[in-house]
């Protein structure tokens, strides 16, 4: 009983996205500006919210949050993937695995609550306009936000409950750039059908009561929007607009593939770039094209941070403290 409980397995094979070689240059170089442009793109967001006295608000508290777990969704498996580009055998450690699937639960978990939260601010601002400064407060917001990690802690803790003591000991190729959790768990020298099931149940009631949660409160939304006619409403119609579009992105991969059975690893693999990479790197873009507070608001940082002497004030700061 404990040799079959113990791994004999001490590395796993990471088949990537692609077996040509030509190509894989090509793609080393679109996922590292895609990955640097992540980066870039979401802490701009977290300066911009924090340095901003105008934003220091509920619905920019929560984006900057958001902004926070999407470097996280980013940043799990990307950089091992840009890396792995350049080696012929793409292999990553037993646990090292093990953390992947980890962090990838962890964030997107939290991710699918935060946007729930989210959703709750637009609705109590936009509802009960009079009551939101009194209902959507400090306190509250903070809550919002540790009850996403938890909610997501508690995700990710049950999901690797049902991996780690699984016993693996003769095949360790995954089809995929990441350690994902389906695909690891069909490599058990053990009979997986029922872990699949809850692990599908697990993902599945998470996703879908966030994702019908969502349905229900931008619904609401939409229909009390849609009974005004002021100019607050059509800008409260741009921000819907933004926060129904992240919605859409993130949660249509992660249920297709953790809720839909029948989908095939190569469209697996498409869609996990796309919850991975695609979305991090849209959800800046959505919410500051369309949003004037926060374009304000980074003209000004940048303003600050690119005056005339602010460069070269910073550069001496740095050589007094390097001669020091």
């Amino acid at each position: 009983m404990n040799e079959t409980n113990h791994s004999r397995v001490t590395e796993f094979v990471l088949l990537g996205l692609s077996n040509s070689q030509e190509l894989q240059p090509f793609l080393f170089f679109i996922f590292s500006l895609l990955y640097l442009t992540i980066l870039l793109g979401n802490v701009l967001i977290i300066l911009t919210v924090t340095s901003d006295s105008r934003l220091h608000t509920p619905m920019y508290f929560l984006l900057a949050n958001l902004s926070f777990i999407d470097i996280g969704v980013a940043s799990f498996a990307t950089p091992k993937m840009i890396s792995d580009l350049l080696v012929g055998r793409k292999t990553i450690s037993f646990d090292a695995c093990l953390a992947q699937i980890f962090f990838v639960h962890l964030f997107t978990g939290s991710e699918m609550v935060l946007l729930v939260s989210m959703a709750y601010d637009r609705y109590v601002a936009i509802c009960k306009p009079l009551h939101y400064m009194t209902i959507m407060s400090r306190r509250v917001c903070i809550i919002l936000v540790f009850i996403s990690w938890l909610v997501g802690f508690i995700h990710t803790t049950s999901q690797l409950a049902f991996t780690v003591n699984l016993p693996f000991c003769g095949p360790n190729q995954v089809d995929s750039f990441f350690c994902d959790l389906p695909l690891v768990t069909k490599l058990a020298c053990t009979d997986t059908y029922v872990v699949s099931l809850l692990i599908v149940a697990d993902s599945g009631f998470l996703s879908m009561s966030s994702f019908l949660l969502l349905v229900v409160s931008y619904t609401v939304i939409l229909i009390t929007v849609r009974n005004r006619s002021s100019a607050s409403m059509a800008k409260a119609r741009s921000t819907l607009t933004a926060h129904i579009t992240v919605v859409t992105l993130f949660f249509g991969p992660c249920i297709f593939i953790y809720v839909w059975p029948f989908s095939s690893y190569s469209i697996d693999k498409v869609l996990a770039v796309f919850y991975t990479i695609f979305t991090p790197i849209l959800n800046p873009v959505i919410y500051t094209l369309r949003n004037k507070e926060v374009k304000a608001a980074m003209s000004k940082l940048k303003s600050w941070y690119l005056k005339p002497g602010q460069v070269s004030a910073v550069i001496r700061n740095v050589l007094f403290l390097e001669t020091k």
